[in-house]
């Protein structure tokens, strides 16, 4: 049986959990979330704690059973806390800034590019070069903070572009001088 999948998901006071037929709508104090579970996939609500169970040992209903659980976790954990993605900017004249909701980049291109955020999404640049993207859907946050960071990847040169904060850029060395 799956260690992740067997593992009961614990439901807080503040969140609302209710399964129809095989979709999940998950409420809480940051919003809402509703996903579709896969047709073999079972939820039962039992005292606060939410079960995952799958009808059989086949490979696709183990590799469902885990995902499922763990998918119905992160939106619980989404309207009560939230998920962060920091990104942070690295070069000569690489900034960020805030145009209403919008996000403008200026990332030594000959023109700025521009990211307006999706709904259940905000988006702080506390400094220049620092991007905090703030959002209640996990894959959602992960997404737009991948477009961001594809926009002006950090090359392994001189280490200029935009990268997650903590990423390390292996670093290539330059011509050798003779």
């Amino acid at each position: 049986m799956s260690r992740i999948g067997k593992k009961p998901i614990a439901v807080p006071d503040k969140v609302q959990v209710e399964v129809v037929n095989n979709w999940i709508t998950v409420k809480g104090p940051r919003g809402q979330l509703s996903k579709e579970i896969p047709r073999p996939i079972l939820v039962e609500q039992q005292e606060g704690q939410l079960l995952v169970k799958r009808p059989s040992d086949s490979e696709e209903h183990r590799a469902l059973h885990g995902l499922t659980r763990t998918l119905i976790q992160n939106m619980i954990t989404g309207v009560t806390e939230g998920f962060t993605r920091s990104l942070e900017l690295v070069g000569v004249g690489y900034r960020a800034n805030l145009q209403g909701k919008k996000l403008v980049l200026n990332v030594g291109l000959s023109y700025p590019v521009i990211f307006e955020p999706e709904e259940n999404m905000e988006i702080e640049v506390p400094s220049p070069n620092k991007i905090i993207v703030k959002g209640i859907d996990k894959q959602q946050v992960g997404n737009f903070a991948a477009v961001v960071r594809k926009v002006h990847p950090p090359e392994p040169y001189k280490g200029k572009g935009i990268r997650y904060v903590g990423e390390q850029v292996r670093r290539k060395v330059g011509k050798a001088g003779t």
